[in-house]
This record gives C-alpha cells, sequence and structure tokens, in this order.
C-alpha cells in the first residue's frame, strides 16, 4: 500500500464532537457508538470532503480527510463517498487510492452509476447512456442562443454534463436563466437536470444519491447510517435516511420483521453553506464546512 501524502488530520478536542440537535440524531448517533461494525458512514465529496472551488477540476479533499477516513474506515462497517463526479475523478482527487487503512471504503461516482472498490481498486461501471453524446452536440449552441456563453463552463464527466455558472458576470442569473432551456434540452434526450451549488448538471435519470445510499445500505446489512452532504443533490440521500429511519425492518430489508416497526437510525450532517439552506433545515448537526467534517470524522474514530 502507497504512503499517504495528505496532512495529518487534526487531533480531536471535546468542542470538535458536537452533540446533534435533534433526537432522532442523537439516537443514531448512540447506535453508531455501539455497534460500529455495522455502521456506514457516507460521505458527499465537494463541499464535504473537499472545498467548493471555482474550477471544479482543482477540488481535492480537504488536507487530513484522508487520515481522518483511514482512522475510521477499519472501525465500521464501511465508508462511502457518494459523488456526482465520476468514480475516477473523486478517487485521483480525494487521494484514496493505496492508502493503508481504507479497504472497507468504495466511492458511489456518478450517483451510484459507477463503483470504485478500494480492495481491489477497479471501477464499475455500466455502458453511458446515449442522450449524453446527443445533448454534448447540442449544449453550445444553447447556451449561445441564450446568451450564456460567456462566463459559463461545461464540466465533461463521461456520462453526465454540468453547466458551472460560477465565474459568470451574475452567477445565480446566469444559473436562472439556464434552467428552463437545460431542462427542455435534457428532456429531449431523455435525461434530468440536477441542480446545485451555481450548476445545472445534465445526467440519465433513475440514479440519485437517495438510491445509492439505500441500495448500498441494503447490501452492508447497515444497522447504523451517517450521512454528510452540502448540496441539492444531497436531498435525495437525506429523504432516502429520513425513510428509512421510520421503515419496518420488513421493508427496509425484503424478510419478514422480528423487530416490529424499527428502522435504521440515521444521523443526517450538513457542511455548512450560506448558498444552500435545504440541508441545514433538515440536518441533526451542522457543521461549518469540510475543515468541520474533517474534525469531526477524526473526532468520531477516536471514540469508536
Amino acid at each position: 500500500m502507497g504512503s499517504n501524502p495528505h496532512a495529518p488530520a487534526p487531533s480531536a478536542t471535546p468542542s470538535e464532537f458536537p452533540t446533534p440537535t435533534t433526537r432522532a440524531g442523537r439516537e443514531a448517533l448512540a447506535a453508531i457508538l455501539a455497534r460500529p461494525d455495522r455502521a456506514v458512514i457516507a460521505l458527499d465529496f465537494d463541499g464535504t470532503l473537499a472545498d467548493i472551488v471555482p474550477d471544479p477540476d482543482q477540488a481535492r479533499a480537504h488536507p487530513g480527510a484522508v487520515d481522518a477516513l483511514a482512522a475510521l474506515a477499519p472501525k465500521v462497517a464501511s465508508v462511502a463517498v457518494i459523488t456526482g463526479r465520476p468514480a475516477g475523478v473523486a478517487v485521483r482527487h480525494g487521494g484514496f487510492a493505496g492508502v493503508a487503512g481504507l479497504d472497507h471504503l468504495v466511492v458511489l461516482g456518478h450517483y451510484g452509476a459507477e463503483r470504485w472498490d478500494a480492495v481491489t481498486g477497479t471501477v464499475q461501471a455500466p455502458a453511458p447512456h446515449p442522450g449524453v453524446a446527443a445533448a454534448r452536440a447540442e449544449l453550445p449552441g444553447v447556451l449561445d442562443r441564450h446568451g450564456a456563453w460567456h462566463g459559463t463552463w461545461v464540466e465533461e464527466k463521461g456520462r453526465a454534463l454540468a453547466v458551472h455558472t460560477r465565474r459568470a458576470a451574475d452567477p445565480q442569473g446566469a444559473f436562472e436563466a439556464l434552467r428552463e432551456p437545460l431542462g427542455e434540452l435534457a428532456t429531449r434526450h431523455g435525461l434530468i437536470v440536477e441542480p446545485g451549488r451555481l450548476v445545472l448538471e445534465l445526467r440519465p435519470p433513475g440514479m440519485d444519491k437517495g438510491v445509492a445510499l439505500a441500495r448500498y445500505l441494503r447490501e452492508k446489512g447497515a444497522e447504523s447510517v451517517l450521512y454528510a452532504g452540502d448540496d441539492l443533490g444531497d436531498l435525495a440521500a437525506y429523504a432516502a435516511v429520513e425513510k428509512l429511519r421510520t421503515e419496518s425492518t420488513e421493508s427496509t430489508e425484503g424478510t419478514e420483521s422480528t423487530e416490529g416497526t424499527d428502522g435504521i437510525p440515521g444521523l443526517l450532517v450538513c457542511s455548512g453553506s450560506a448558498e444552500v439552506t435545504e440541508l441545514a433545515e433538515r440536518a441533526d448537526l451542522l457543521l461549518d464546512g469540510p475543515a468541520a467534517v474533517v474534525r469531526y470524522l477524526a473526532a468520531l474514530a477516536a471514540r469508536l
């Protein structure tokens, strides 16, 4: 296994392990601490493990993130990074490959359509949706007709396309102006538009972070989960956790229940952002961005 080039995660103090503000969050944290070997720690990448930057190609995991995950992963059932990025890109930008202690790490890329496992170091992926290539061919004309070519930036994601407006003279105005035409373009080619923090992503339907998370929890037989995110795309994962909290064992596992109506305890963490408030309003625990998330993960690893 290779050496870890990242700086060590800062040592945790009691103030860096805040208590969830909701009863559901406190119960989930207690379940994770009681049976960590049955817990899944699921994390978004951009805005959660990595700071948001103007050029997504320059995004990297926050210093200390890999060390915190390497300390945490051996103590839990799994750590899953669930991202809209291609799995291989998230692995490279995260520095996850060849790190001792990360055998229990998976990266679910393209909202779960791709999967990278640390144990094998390989990516599993289906064939690309043909609508992405068709939309790619039309996209320059759509941007030009709506006066949005200057200042926008198209991120090629292989199985998806993302139009970023953060560099535009009026980022929010450009974002709003493009929602309808990009929605029409996506519909013509059997795609959907996923809005985010000054980004509109055209991608195939059928998978989102909620679907990916629920499937993975079933695969691992998880008895508790922590999910941390920062953006609109994470709302589906939040909804999945909220549903799993109340589902019976029968509906969750597909087998006859022996535990009544107990669901899977879930802790919802928001990596705080002034640009997105929806997650903060539903979170059990609000942390002030990737640096705070890394400190919290290090503190959690120390307590397990």
